[in-house]
């Protein structure tokens, strides 16, 4: 079959990218204390401290595993450790999508655990409840918005992929004109608006809320102290760090993308950089060109996909498409600021808004994406049952990740629960290679991708062997 051209190969005047690029801070726009306010300072862990729980990370998973064993054991001592500030990584950089999905889409999760789907389902609902419930009791601002999630067809086969999800119960099936009412794209053929399964929020706000609840309940958090080695000491496990060692009686490991301190860890994630922009905010008139009245959260079809939102200021948060991974797998400031991956997708913002031309980018970052073989959570146990961990959320992780905390305090618990019964928490997924295997696979597997989006996404010889493999990428 021939290759054809999608909507976002259409050419884009290169003055307009260069300009609305111009003035874009680098930096992640959420964390920028002219938008936030300035950052809660916590200290650095003294040389010697012991607690009953200690957490390492200090974004989404590590607070929600501090906050959640503080309430679960109020006589417990917890402590966080976090390597650099709270938030400064993953949690601070992300869309701000609170997605009730813990299997990265519902065609991932059918696939992998047909049989637990349907509970699974349930699961994520009841978290994506519970984080809004634990958000309200503890009056936590973080610009929460809980207005759904509207999927919108680009190119033609996409239209009956989404007209499938709705006649399978996942949503309402929006026809062009309908899709269109919603928010104003010449390139939208069609959509899939969920109501009720994604939240926005504003991720460091979330971040900066969570800490502080922790700290009400009685947890410590120490800044800029980083974890360099982990061990078994008979009952107890010691965390050694650069100014001493940290005992504590169990431990969860919540490192999100970077290097795990158990070696054997090391192969069940990648690092894979998705690069942001977001506007400066949009007038009255220009947030009337384009509608957006119910401020959805919007994603397009494609295999390579961008993702959007608006913030409570009105700013467009646009994102996704341009995924890369490095050779060698390492987590490197100097991937983050890519300059052909901002042209890219800030052309593909003009192509969706045409009528927003003259606008211009407030602020342009990335970051680095734990991405696992079966692209959401996977846990584990060491030291005999003392050390909990979980990575691998692969972009989903902001609703993910309170799950992910409750469920390793489940696990070191070492009493069953309907989480840690289910086969995706105790079966784990394949490692990746090590190089140059992984990168070979990887750039393959992208270049696939593209290739199926420029052939009406039938998927190519690779593509199926990964899906019957269970490697294949379908949210």
């Amino acid at each position: 079959m021939l290759s054809m051209q999608t909507v976002f190969d259409r050419p884009v005047d290169q003055r307009l990218i260069a300009d609305a690029l111009a003035p874009a801070a680098f930096g992640s726009m959420w964390l920028d204390p002219h938008i936030v306010g300035p950052a809660p300072d916590y200290p650095r862990a003294p040389a010697a401290l012991s607690c009953d729980l200690l957490v390492v990370g200090g974004g989404y998973t590590g607070l929600w595993t501090a906050l959640h064993a503080a309430e679960r054991n109020p006589g417990a001592s917890v402590v966080v450790i976090e390597a650099e500030r709270l938030g400064w990584a993953a949690s601070g950089r992300n869309g701000g999508f609170v997605d009730a999905s813990l299997t990265h889409g519902a065609e991932n999760g059918k696939s992998r655990w047909p049989e637990e789907f349907d509970q699974l389902q349930r699961l994520g609902s009841a978290n994506l409840d519970g984080m809004q419930a634990d958000i309200e009791k503890y009056g936590m601002q973080v610009d929460w918005e809980r207005t759904g999630m509207l999927s919108v067809a680009t190119e033609p086969h996409q239209v009956e992929w989404l007209r499938d999800a709705a006649a399978k119960g996942e949503g309402r099936f929006l026809d062009q004109s309908a899709v269109r009412a919603e928010i104003n794209s010449p390139t939208y053929r069609a959509g899939l608006y969920v109501p009720d399964t994604c939240a926005i929020v504003q991720p460091a706000r979330l971040v900066f809320e969570l800490a502080r609840a922790c700290t009400d309940n009685g947890v410590q958090i120490y800044q800029h102290t980083t974890a360099e080695s982990i061990q078994r000491d008979g009952t107890v496990v010691r965390v050694g760090t650069g100014a001493g060692a940290i005992t504590a009686q169990r431990v969860v490991l919540a490192t999100n993308v970077f290097p795990s301190l158990l070696r054997r860890n090391r192969l069940f994630t990648v690092p894979v950089y998705d690069y942001v922009l977001a506007t400066e905010p949009l007038t009255a008139a220009q947030l009337d060109s384009i509608g957006w009245q119910a401020r959805q959260g919007v994603s397009d079809s494609g295999n390579q996909f961008h993702y959007y939102r608006l913030s409570a200021d009105n700013r467009i948060l646009w994102g996704g498409y341009d995924a890369m991974y490095f050779y060698g797998r390492r987590v490197d400031p100097q991937h983050e600021d890519r300059p052909q991956s901002f042209r890219k997708i800030a052309g593909h913002f003009f192509t969706t808004f045409p009528q927003l031309e003259g606008v211009r980018f407030s602020h342009r970052w990335s970051g680095a994406i734990d991405t696992s073989t079966r692209f959401c959570a996977q846990w584990g146990l060491a030291g005999r049952g003392r050390i909990a961990y979980v990575n691998g959320f692969t972009g989903l992780g902001v609703g993910a990740a309170r799950f992910a905390a409750d469920v390793c305090l489940d696990l070191l618990d070492g009493q069953p629960t309907e989480r840690t019964e289910l086969e995706m928490v105790r079966r784990r997924p394949l490692p990746f290679p090590p190089e140059p295997m992984a990168s070979i696979g990887i750039q393959a597997t992208r270049w696939s991708l593209d290739r199926a989006d420029h052939r009406a996404g039938r998927r190519n010889l690779l593509l199926r062997t990964l899906d019957r493999l269970g490697l294949g990428f379908d949210s």
